[in-house]
């Protein structure tokens, strides 16, 4: 399987699928992309909200392309 390749400024309202849940969240959905203070700079974090708890967090969006914690939809 070639690893995955994304496109950051795509990935709002995607949703994911977490390979270990913790805490019964197991799907997930981007609800923000967090622009850098410098319009120039290149876009780093996401925001990613739990469907089932509705907490979210900061993360890299390049988290997302490691397989082995990251399916992207719901499955």
């Amino acid at each position: 399987m070639s690893p995955v390749r994304l496109n950051p400024r795509k990935l709002l309202l995607s949703k994911w699928t977490a390979v270990a849940p913790q805490h019964k969240e197991k799907h997930f959905i981007v609800t923000r992309l967090v622009e850098p203070a410098d319009p120039a700079a290149p876009l780093e974090e996401i925001e990613l909200e739990a469907v089932h708890s509705r907490r979210s967090r900061i993360m890299p969006w390049r988290e997302l392309c490691d397989e082995t914690r990251w399916r992207q939809g719901w499955l």
